[in-house]
């Protein structure tokens, strides 16, 4: 076993070297009594870790108070965090979660989670989302962002529930709820909170955010829509991509391919896209003098500026690229103020 945080309670020893006073033998007791419990803490942590990587559970059942674990995150928060990774990236994180929440450790370090367990079963018609979080944990991609944002994606779904009067299960607003709940563990749970966590602490929160978007894909969607996904996902596309398949747990065989086939369509018209736009110019040739001849301009710094203005409305998806010039001087003769053009 590894070494253990040193955890001290009570007044600090007196210079006193003669025998211990009665207060300083039940500080003596105290102090021993916390320490053994935080160790359990630790034990119990390690032993998720352990068989989630090994795909098997390892040693004997390990138990502890909420306080221990409480005061473990606050002591040695890095062993904390370093054991729950071990948890997140095993070749078993299913059994490494159940075991953190069999233990006590996740009611006690994220009650957000805990509150998922058996949360679905029975009469609420929906599935039980603390199992389903578990599948998605382990059907993505075993990178720190996509595991951590998968335990977290659905955290929001226990105060959104609703039940509309044809009995259907509502989670509206979910991923929004979700986000500001990670925002209130993180404050209180220094898990995430060092210099080097500040990308994977931000890429947790954008998924959690996110996480339904690529999954709301419909084939109908316009070039500019796929463009302006695309654009607002950024660096985080693949992230979400990974995560929004594993979020696909249905048993019915039919309704996932369904669902994996509309992800893959999706990514695919994303790079046919970009490898568009590589090539051809979002403007077409020539634009500029049919600007200067419809609104009787000359040639002018103010074209330029037209042009730079009409491509970065491209780039924002609120316009289409590649039409005809007489489809950008038509957008610019209904925009006159906005381009600077006289009425």
């Amino acid at each position: 076993m590894s070494s253990r945080p040193h955890v001290r309670t009570g007044r600090p020893p007196t210079a006193d070297v003669g025998a211990p006073s009665a207060d300083r033998k039940a500080e003596t007791v105290v102090e021993t009594a916390v320490g053994h419990t935080v160790d359990a803490a630790m034990d119990a942590l390690e032993r998720a870790a352990t068989s989630s990587e090994r795909g098997a559970v390892v040693g004997d059942e390990f138990r502890a108070a909420r306080d221990a674990f409480t005061a473990l995150v606050q002591v040695d928060a890095k062993a904390v965090r370093s054991r729950l990774d071990r948890v997140m990236m095993g070749e078993d994180p299913e059994l490494g979660l159940e075991l953190l929440a069999t233990s006590g450790a996740l009611e006690a370090i994220f009650p957000e989670v805990h509150a998922m367990v058996g949360f679905g079963d029975g009469e609420w018609r929906h599935k039980d989302v603390w199992k389903h979080t578990k599948q998605v944990v382990r059907q993505a991609t075993p990178r720190l962002e996509v595991r951590w944002a998968a335990l977290f994606h659905d955290i929001g779904k226990v105060k959104t529930r609703s039940i509309s009067p044809d009995g259907k299960v509502h989670f509206l607003g979910h991923a929004e709820v979700g986000t500001r709940m990670f925002d209130k563990l993180d404050r209180r749970v220094p898990l995430f909170s060092t210099q080097e966590d500040v990308a994977l602490r931000s890429t947790v929160r954008f998924l959690i955010l996110n996480h339904l978007r690529a999954n709301q894909y419909d084939p109908n969607w316009t070039d500019s829509a796929v463009r302006r996904f695309a654009r607002e996902l950024g660096e985080h596309l693949g992230d979400l991509f990974c995560l929004s398949r594993a979020d696909i747990t249905t048993k019915r065989p039919e309704k996932k391919k369904k669902g994996l086939g509309q992800l893959d369509d999706l990514e695919a018209r994303i790079r046919r896209l970009a490898e568009e736009d590589a090539k051809v110019p979002p403007l077409p040739s020539g634009v500029g003098d049919a600007i200067m001849k419809a609104f009787s301009l000359k040639p002018s710094r103010q074209i330029g500026e037209i042009k730079t203005t009409l491509e970065g409305l491209i780039a924002s998806g609120e316009l289409e690229p590649h039409r005809e010039s007489e489809f950008y001087v038509a957008f610019v003769g209904d925009q006159r103020a906005r381009f600077g053009i006289p009425g």
